[in-house]
């Protein structure tokens, strides 16, 4: 059950154009495999390893700025997906549980935060860019393009673009999707979104129970923010405990986007064998509908609850999903790709697997159709 605040936000116009590396002039980042830009990455201290014994935490810099953000080891595992029957406040999608071995792979601390975000807006960095020449790895991604920043006339919305120490917010699966592959042109590290078994094994740290920390819903209060104590929408990073293998926010703050299409048998079908992944992403027959599903807004999976959520909706098993009323108000048309009108308490954090894919079919599997953002700007100038 959540509230809903309004905040109108402006479409992102990015401009994927066809400016080029030096060293491939036919290199489209948008329609390029996230694989092909992971040569001659961005030196990082602690950033390579070769097997999981091997990881360690990290601090990247995102090309160009002097942005940085914590990635942390998680090391590989089994455990078991979703919630026994008699967990206290379960729904039936998180059921039935399943066992599922995870691969190794660094998650960010925390949410990715407006800092962080801002530098894939429009505006990144030309000042400072106009001054000096740039790296063959910087004109990747600026080929890339930057989508404008979230606008707010709301006066009861809690939209904080300006406020860099907090969780980016507002965009769409989409978008997070963009950005995941924005980064790693930027760094030559595979970055992207979590699975949802990825994602619940590193909130649970190792946990059984309702929660990181525990069954308590009462002891949210230490570890998350939630609609119970906050007052006025999401709130600056990293201020309540993190669990215990040192991740912020997991509970609570904004909703996270994993991989994947909702589906609420989803545990089911896998447990019988009916599908081999968890990551839904289905064989759109045109291009056009993929588009317009993503404009759409629909069935895309939030994890770990938000500053809008009640605390059982912050649980480590919960399963959440983007509806068409998240759009509502969005004047657009086609409505955006990018942004959401009413769902701010919305963002993601990052992984980066130890194994990266090995060809760009399996690429295909994590990063964003480069066809829907070909649809949306033939219908949207603004986009041209």
């Amino acid at each position: 059950m959540t509230r809903f605040v309004t905040a109108s936000l402006v479409a992102m116009a990015i401009l994927f154009g066809n400016m080029a590396s030096a060293q491939n002039s036919n290199l489209n980042p948008i329609h390029t495999p996230g694989i092909e830009f992971l040569k001659n990455p961005v030196p990082a201290a602690d950033s390579e390893a070769k097997t999981a014994a091997d990881m360690k935490a990290y601090l990247e810099t995102i090309t160009g700025s002097e942005v940085t953000f914590k990635m942390l080891p998680i090391p590989g595992g089994k455990f078991l997906l979703g919630s026994p029957d008699d967990e206290e406040g379960r729904e039936d999608n998180e059921g039935p549980q399943i066992e599922i071995e995870i691969a190794p792979f660094w998650i960010e601390e925390h949410e990715v935060s407006w800092a962080e975000f801002q530098q894939f807006q429009q505006y990144f960095l030309r000042e400072s860019r106009a001054n000096r020449d740039r790296t063959d790895r910087e004109k990747i991604v600026d080929a890339m393009g930057f989508p404008t920043p979230a606008y707010d006339i709301s006066s009861i919305s809690y939209s904080k673009s300006s406020k860099s120490d907090h969780p980016a917010s507002g965009m769409s699966y989409y978008a997070g999707q963009v950005y995941c592959k924005w980064l790693t042109a930027a760094t030559g590290r595979y970055y992207r979104l979590p699975t949802e078994a990825e994602w619940e094994y590193a909130c649970r740290a190792g946990t059984t129970t309702a929660f990181s920390f525990g069954d308590d819903p009462e002891d949210l209060e230490e570890y998350g923010w939630f609609f119970d104590n906050v007052d006025d929408g999401y709130n600056k990073i990293k201020t309540k405990k993190p669990n215990a293998w040192g991740l912020y926010d997991m509970h609570g703050n904004v909703a996270e986007w994993v991989l994947g299409l909702y589906d609420e048998n989803a545990y089911q079908k896998f447990a019988d064998g009916e599908i081999k992944s968890l990551i839904i992403n289905p064989e759109w027959e045109t291009a056009m509908k993929a588009m317009m599903h993503v404009a759409s807004g629909e069935n895309h999976v939030v994890r770990g609850g938000s500053c809008d959520h009640f605390a059982e909706e912050c649980r480590s098993a919960s399963r959440k999903f983007s509806q068409p009323g998240w759009k509502e108000q969005d004047p657009m048309f086609p409505k955006s790709i990018w942004y959401y009108t009413e769902a701010p308490y919305v963002g993601f954090r990052i992984i980066r697997p130890l194994e990266p894919p090995k060809t760009a079919e399996e690429c295909k599997l994590y990063e964003p159709d480069p066809q829907v953002y070909e649809e949306y700007k033939k219908l949207n100038t603004r986009a041209q």
